[in-house]
């Protein structure tokens, strides 16, 4: 989605909304409703936020990104405190 780029399944993440229109990182790939994937890299969501193809994807206007919180979950994935 953000970068158009194909990738494994299991290499890309899943992004969903939530019932208050937020999206989240949906890293249990478990939450109800359309999903959107990307590749875990800050620098394809932030081409998604910019080219505005979350909403599109997920198909909900008016949708909350915070992209620096979704930057810091993506670059957590797979991170041991």
């Amino acid at each position: 989605m953000g970068c158009g780029g194909k990738g494994d399944p299991g290499a890309l993440v899943r992004l969903a909304a939530d019932g208050g229109g937020r999206v989240l990182l949906d890293a249990g790939r478990r939450l109800g409703g359309r999903g959107a994937w990307l590749h875990p890299d800050p620098a394809c969501l932030a081409r998604a936020v910019r080219r505005r193809a979350l909403p599109r994807a997920l198909r909900r206007e008016g949708l909350a990104v915070d992209e620096r919180e979704l930057g810091r979950a993506l670059t957590g994935i797979g991170r041991r405190d």
